[in-house]
């Protein structure tokens, strides 16, 4: 054969060396099968012990939308679940939404009753109704999404726990959790909900203002619907309040299936009163028995001033634990042994000029707190036991999430931030849009990035080793700037490393094709 008829040949072979070496990546980009364990986002902060951290993913493409969902029927306070294929969430209207992850259509709605007004309420700042306020839970076992819906039945508030299939948003559980004699308009129930032992658990608290008279509860229920099991703060008679409600956060699960929650102000103010279990971190069996307590020595001070704990307990590796709230100050604690009041290995007065609310991420022994004001890094040391403020910034305050190597969260500017993990320092960052609260935190799976505003879902793409991300529509793209030119290729939605490592062995078997050809030309002639 000679050169001439050689060459129809060889760049068949070359385009097939081409493809397989990098134009495999690129044909990716029509489908997004994500890895296994990057596929669902389940609970709140993506694990029991709320730890923040996405699966594997390479880059959060900030510069478009993937999709925004239609404008939903009520607010979102909640974070978005994944699973199976469909992005789940919960409006103030007491209405549950299946979107397609593909699409953000809507794939089946909900509307579990009527949402109670905001005007029959003693107090409170959601409005104009409060309906499902907590971060619903999936069991994936089940099949089954759970929700806590605030409705009115025959005329009265009422706490209705609620369970759906998620294929088809068909009612299989219903149940009011209601404890047996509150004022049930006094109650709001704020936390995000969990899964313990077959058990859904969540806190109890009071409407913003602590109007009328409650009390703080912990209470794990049946996921097939039987009696709960509940533990009471304040509970003696001449005391109240003490809500459980971790800025959003879901109460935090251990390997054991032990319940640690953070409690807010009780009605004690004086420290000579016997001590009432607010103010603290709480270790709780699976069946809602009090395992062991940690409370400030200024407790009583605390009370007085509103200044609750109000993150979600840090579980560390080590078995240390950290604890914060309003007051700005960090505790570093004995997880094995919490001792009671003023038992903390260390404190960290100066982390925050402000609240210190909700849900946090954590890298290893180093915790991101969401200070209203903007995220603080803190990180621990067993030996001596020590606390370290990193950094901290004024830009976002919403739970922060890790993905991507970058730090994740909302501001009430309604800008979703990536945040340098060392600095604190603006990555990345997209406009979703008006938020309904200071608490909106994203949610990372399926090759998505979900950042929830006032009434949709915005969704950017965030694609894992070896998968692209979901083509991104003819939708309106974000207002956001592109990422700087100093983060690596991937973070700012460049050529996936597969593609570029393609290209250049693909030019390389160019090159050498080439000069065969002319070692060819040389050695037959020109026939």
């Amino acid at each position: 054969m000679s050169w001439r008829r050689r060459v129809p040949a060889g760049l068949v072979a070359l385009a097939g060396l081409a493809w397989a070496a990098g134009g495999a990546s690129a044909a990716a980009a029509t489908v997004s099968p994500g890895p296994a364990n990057a596929a669902s986002w389940t609970v709140y902060h993506d694990s029991p012990q709320g730890t923040g951290v996405a699966g594997p993913v390479t880059a959060v493409r900030t510069g478009t939308r993937v999709w925004t969902s239609p404008a939903l029927d009520g607010e979102l306070y909640g974070e978005p679940l994944i699973f199976a294929g469909r992005v789940y969430v919960a409006t103030e209207n007491d209405t549950v939404y299946a979107l397609s992850a593909a699409t953000g259509a809507v794939a089946w709605s909900s509307h579990l009753g009527t949402p109670v007004p905001a005007g029959s309420l003693p107090c409170g700042d959601i409005a104009p109704t409060v309906g499902i306020t907590g971060t619903p839970v999936i069991d994936p076992a089940r099949a089954e999404i759970f929700v806590l819906a605030d409705e009115m039945v025959n005329g009265n508030p009422a706490h209705m726990l609620v369970g759906l299939a998620t294929a088809t948003g068909r009612t299989e559980m219903t149940r009011d959790v209601d404890p047996a004699g509150a004022d049930t308009a006094a109650l709001l129930q704020r936390t995000g909900l969990t899964l313990d032992d077959g058990r859904v658990v969540f806190g109890m608290g009071g409407n913003y203002g602590d109007c009328a008279s409650y009390r703080g509860r912990v209470i794990a229920a049946p996921e097939t619907g039987g009696k709960p099991r509940t533990f009471t703060v304040d509970a003696a008679s001449d005391e109240s309040e003490g809500a459980v409600w971790m800025g959003g956060a879901a109460p935090v699960v251990d390997g054991r299936g032990h319940v640690w929650v953070s409690v807010g102000n009780g009605s004690v103010r004086s420290s000579s009163h016997a001590y009432d279990d607010s103010d603290s971190v709480l270790e709780l069996s699976p069946t809602m028995r009090l395992l062991q307590y940690f409370a400030p020595r200024s407790w009583a001070a605390n009370n007085a001033q509103d200044l609750d704990m109000s993150t979600a307990p840090v579980l560390l590796p080590d078995g240390q634990v950290i604890l914060a709230g309003k007051s700005g100050v960090v505790y570093l604690l004995d997880g094995a042994h919490l001792g009671g009041i003023g038992t903390q290995q260390a404190t960290l007065g100066s982390a925050c000029s402000s609240d210190i609310d909700g849900g946090f991420a954590r890298a290893g022994m180093t915790v991101y707190l969401p200070c209203i004001s903007g995220i603080v890094a803190v990180r621990a040391d067993r030996s001596p036991p020590a606390l370290h403020l990193l950094w901290s910034s004024a830009t976002g305050g919403g739970p922060p999430i890790l993905a991507a190597g970058l730090l994740w969260t909302i501001g009430r500017n309604g800008t979703l931030y990536g945040l340098d993990r060392a600095t604190g320092t603006i990555r990345q960052q997209a406009s979703i849009g008006a938020v309904a609260n200071h608490f909106s935190t994203p949610a990372v799976a399926g090759g998505l990035m979900l950042a929830p505003a006032a009434r949709d879902v915005i969704a950017f793409a965030a694609p894992g080793p070896g998968t692209a991300a979901p083509a991104a529509p003819t939708a309106p793209p974000s207002t956001a700037p592109s990422a700087p030119a100093s983060l690596p290729p991937a973070a700012s939605g460049g050529l996936p490393a597969a593609a570029v490592a393609g290209i250049a062995a693909g030019g390389l078997i160019v090159i050498g094709f080439l000069g065969w050809l002319l070692w060819q030309r040389r050695t037959t002639g020109h026939n």
